[in-house]
């Protein structure tokens, strides 16, 4: 397929992305010749992987042709309009010369979206950290909703949820808890919501009537296979204990809860809610492996150049990313400037708003890259 460039003058925004349009056509017809060799087709494993190359690329290409078709027309539209004396025929001519510009406009909108790097990590399942920040036993108790609230969200779209670790309060409340969210494109769902989150409330104590401010701090990081992130067995130190309840209530009176240390990041992770010290080393472990990952792509990050730090996808835990009042029934992202009426469905785990409004956001600003 030979690429056709974009008529007139175009920005150089404009070329970079035809630039990269040039480079997915020549890979795909590439990869096309390849598939069909005898040779590659013998090695299934080869072959597979060069199909599953295809499928990612072939909504560019065939995008691509659309754009071709629509610019083919607009061309004959205007030599028509060029060479026709009938009046009619030249009303035709400059409607369908309207019709196809806005047409390539689209289009053009379009193959940019579909050009814009995939986060390898989308479709990964999640880990979801929640711990209460400041605000004492409220900044719990608020913890608490925020893990009913992404329960529900995970339920709504049909991902199933496990508690990998919790450390609870006598009142309700939950000091820390990781829970793991699986189900295919958990993480390009959940990925902006990591960051400070802030509640304004009457607390239930609070005989006054007066509104506190408490925080709880969410992370979300990708659950990871062993292939990406290989943690030497000599870099982790485990430590076993009896675990226990609230108030020091004996739960286990054996050696069950764990507590690993990984030494080369000092990265402490810790797991008690199962009775079998191998559960709880197993739960452990898929909690450690995310977090070293997640440590090696904030250290990756660190390296973005400036002027793109003060984008959505930082994932800075320092960020206040949300307040959630609650005398005035509001949400508000602050990232995007967006407020939303209507906190109770929210707590109640109907967030497709706000993350489809910050996955919109990120997308734009992605968009602007070209």
């Amino acid at each position: 397929m030979k690429l056709e460039k974009p008529p007139g003058v175009r920005q150089a925004g404009e070329k970079t992305m035809f630039e990269k349009l040039g480079s997915v056509v020549e890979k795909y017809e590439d990869l096309t010749k390849k598939v069909a060799d005898p040779e590659i087709i013998a090695n299934q494993s080869v072959w597979q992987k060069y199909m599953k190359e295809m499928g990612e690329m072939e909504p560019i290409v065939e995008k691509y042709k659309e754009y071709s078709q629509a610019k083919e027309e607009l061309e004959f539209a205007k030599q028509m309009l060029e060479d026709e004396s009938d009046e009619e025929m030249r009303e035709m001519a400059k409607e369908e010369v309207s019709e196809q510009e806005d047409n390539l406009e689209t289009l053009t909108k379009e193959l940019k979206i579909l050009l814009i790097p995939k986060d390898p990590n989308d479709d990964k399942n999640v880990i979801m950290e929640i711990r209460g920040g400041a605000g004492g036993d409220e900044a719990a108790l608020f913890a608490a909703d925020l893990l009913r609230m992404y329960t529900r969200y995970a339920e709504r779209h049909g991902f199933k949820t496990e508690i990998l670790s919790m450390n609870e309060i006598g009142i309700g409340g939950v000091k820390e808890a990781d829970m793991l969210i699986k189900g295919k494109g958990a993480f390009s769902r959940l990925k902006f919501e990591s960051g400070v989150h802030r509640v304004q409330r009457v607390p239930e104590t609070e005989t006054s009537g007066r509104i506190h401010t408490s925080t709880a701090t969410v992370a979300v990081l990708p659950e990871v296979e062993d292939v990406e992130v290989h943690i030497d067995p000599n870099d982790v130190k485990v430590d076993v204990y009896r675990a226990s309840g609230n108030g020091g209530q004996c739960v286990n009176t054996t050696d069950s809860a764990v507590r690993m240390t990984h030494l080369p990041t000092g990265i402490v992770v810790t797991c008690q809610d199962e009775k079998s010290q191998i559960k709880n080393r197993e739960k452990a472990m898929k909690v450690l492996k995310a977090r070293v990952y997640d440590k090696m792509q904030q250290e990756q990050n660190a390296k973005i150049a400036s002027e793109r730090r003060d984008q959505v996808g930082t994932g800075d835990r320092s960020e206040r990313i949300r307040t959630y009042n609650y005398p005035q029934g509001r949400v508000s992202d602050h990232r995007i400037g967006l407020t939303l009426y209507k906190l109770d469905q929210i707590m109640d785990g109907d967030l497709d708003e706000i993350i489809d409004a910050l996955n919109a956001d990120d997308q734009a600003r992605k968009m602007n890259e070209f």
